[in-house]
């Protein structure tokens, strides 16, 4: 289990939206009772209007996932939209840098596999995704057209 959102998961996460950049989506970020267990919500909503285009939930971390993990699997739910996950490394060379790979959510909650192999790197000239143990950012995002956002998120663990 690499996250449950227990205990103070407010201190671990931070909400991004492209305001950083100009942009005009907007959103929240909340963490609600799901069951005996907690998860992340994610809602907003996403405008490419004046180049903008994403929300995000991001966690940065310093401990070092094993070498064998071959991707992260999330158990979702959402409005049936397409999200997300971003994964960074310390060696990107620009801060809007990542790699990407996409996921589908439904009404009920589902668990995700995405295997290292299905991360894309954002930008030509990038590296090709990188081992396990260089990933230091994991982000749950709404991204890339205009749309109502509502994705929650039980659990990240490694595989």
């Amino acid at each position: 289990m690499f996250e449950d959102f227990s205990g103070s998961a407010e201190g671990r996460w931070d909400f991004v939206t492209d305001g950083v950049m100009g942009g005009v989506s907007t959103g929240r970020m909340d963490f609600v009772a799901c069951g005996p267990s907690m998860a992340l919500r994610l809602q907003g909503s996403v405008s490419t209007e004046n180049n903008g285009g994403f929300i995000q939930a991001r966690r940065r971390f310093s401990e070092l996932w094993p070498s064998e993990v071959q991707g992260v699997r999330l158990c979702v739910r959402g409005n049936g939209a397409r999200y997300f996950v971003f994964l960074k490394t310390p060696n990107l060379s620009r801060i809007w840098h990542s790699y990407r790979a996409q996921f589908i959510t439904g009404t009920d909650w589902h668990d995700v596999d995405i295997p290292f192999g299905m991360f894309a790197p954002s930008h030509m000239g990038m590296p090709a995704m990188v081992s396990a143990p260089d990933v230091n950012s994991i982000a749950i995002v709404a991204y890339g057209a205009d749309h109502d956002a509502d994705v929650s998120v039980r659990s990240i663990r490694l595989y």
